[in-house]
């Protein structure tokens, strides 16, 4: 067992990432003033916050000592990087994005002046360094592009055709539960259009995500467009982007009624290339049906199409990844969003399976990078990037983009700069307000809506009201 002993200060929120990244499940017992690893080495460790803000990391019993040479950074971020010096020594695994735990590692890459300093300070592998500064300046340009004062809009729809293994996210399983649809339907539409009458701001951005969107039939899906348009102010220059997500769910009809309304960014999501896989997944289609989804797409116009690929899968290697990514920029879509497989709570992949470092699906962290290197040399550069607790190998989501085609909503949302109404079961609202600070320039405020669908079905106008509160409507 690992114990990490506090001395001096209370950021246990910031060791307890640093542990996991290391060793998984982590507790802290603040009666004692430490945080435990049940599964790590039978280790004590001291970490100390000096009174010059410096930290130092000692291993009790031993007599080692790690302090970083140089000058102490902010107290949050100073005791996470004594710490991450010890276990990586103790260890011997140097995780690539350093003692950089947080989900948005282009919040401190921003800070920096140069990809080097990311190294120089935070330990960050070099590649990453380059790759999180240069993400960091694209997510700011773009980020201009919003007003502080327009709304961005989310309208979620928590359900899929089937749940694939390595998936918690939706609240209903449809293949069981097909009735619950048209009712989740009706009540998304009551929310929208109780509360759109009371939006005076202007809207930036327009996502309908999931789950999978276009699980509705034809006919719900229509009457869901309708909705959001004649009930919201969608302004020609308003970005509005579509999950359609499965291909198998994608139809014609619902395509034409997309670009009826004037919709042109939607997003089509292999996952993987490979039919192997996406069958012992639970996805239900092929490869071919990805691409005749996507080719129905490109021939109704629509100008950005985003596909999803998760590196890291199981059931195929690091090869197979780098094959996808090989397949779909043959295919030529605006975007490409490269996942790596992490370990949602409820999944039923096991958190082994995840996070395993030993097994038989290849180098995962060398398939990324040669990944990224392929999709660099098609002319795709990263636009946005976040991490998640728990992702295989201590890697990240990265979003690229050819030309000036990066999505402004997922920039909006990640960024914790620009307000987000969220609609739907699950959904998350925040409004973010300026402040003073070297390490945040915002201060956020978030209004969750209740993520079970069947409560959510029968209070989506109290949802609706609780937001109007929220926003002062």
């Amino acid at each position: 067992m690992l114990k990490v002993i506090l001395e001096g200060h209370d950021k246990y929120y910031g060791l307890t990432d640093i542990v996991r990244m290391f060793f998984g499940e982590v507790s802290e017992d603040h009666g004692n003033s430490c945080v435990i690893a049940e599964d790590g080495p039978d280790v004590t460790l001291v970490n100390t916050l000096e009174k010059d803000g410096s930290s130092v990391t000692l291993v009790s019993g031993t007599g080692k000592r790690y302090a970083f040479d140089g000058p102490a950074l902010e107290v949050g971020r100073e005791v996470k990087r004594s710490l991450y010096m010890a276990l990586t020594d103790i260890t011997g695994i140097e995780m690539p994005w350093g003692c950089l735990s947080g989900i948005r590692p282009t919040l401190v890459a921003s800070e920096e002046d140069s990809a080097e300093e990311l190294t120089k300070k935070y330990l960050v592998r070099e590649d990453k360094a380059a790759l999180g500064f240069e993400t960091a300046r694209e997510e700011l340009r773009l980020l201009e592009l919003i007003p502080a004062e327009d709304l961005n809009i989310y309208v979620g729809v928590p359900f899929c055709p089937s749940r694939c293994s390595y998936c918690s996210f939706i609240s209903q399983d449809i293949s069981h539960h097909m009735g619950r649809l048209g009712e989740y339907e009706a009540a998304l539409e009551k929310e929208i259009r109780t509360l759109a009458p009371s939006l005076k701001r202007k809207v930036s951005s327009l996502y309908m995500g999931g789950g999978t969107p276009t699980v509705f039939n034809d006919e719900q899906f229509a009457r869901i467009l309708d909705c959001m348009f004649s009930s919201i102010r969608i302004d020609k220059d308003c970005e509005v982007t579509i999950e359609a997500g499965r291909p198998d769910t994608i139809t014609g009809y619902k395509l034409d009624a997309m670009r009826e309304h004037g919709i042109g960014r939607i997003c089509i999501n292999p996952q993987t290339m490979r039919d192997e896989t996406l069958s012992k997944l639970g996805r239900l289609h092929t490869s071919s049906d990805i691409v005749r989804a996507y080719e129905q797409a490109k021939e109704r116009g629509f100008e950005v199409i985003n596909m999803d690929l998760i590196a890291g899968l199981p059931h195929e290697t690091g090869d197979d990844f780098v094959k996808s990514v090989a397949k779909l920029i043959e295919l030529d879509p605006g975007n490409i969003t490269i996942h790596t497989l992490y370990k949602k709570r409820r999944a039923a992949l096991s958190k082994e399976t995840v996070l395993g470092r030993d097994d038989d699906r290849g180098d995962i962290d060398a398939a990324v990078r040669k990944g990224y290197r392929l999709l660099y040399e098609a002319g795709y550069h990263p636009y946005y990037l976040y991490r998640q607790k728990d992702t295989g190998h201590g890697l990240e989501n990265t979003g690229f983009a050819k030309g000036d085609t990066g999505c402004l909503y997922n920039v909006a949302m990640m960024s914790d700069a620009r307000d987000v109404l969220s609609f739907g079961a699950g959904g998350m609202s925040k409004r973010c307000f300026e402040q003073e600070g070297t390490t945040s320039k915002h201060r956020v405020e978030r209004c969750p809506t209740v993520k079970d669908v069947l409560t959510y079905i029968s209070r989506s106008e109290e949802a609706a009201e609780r937001k109007a509160r929220f926003f002062e409507l």
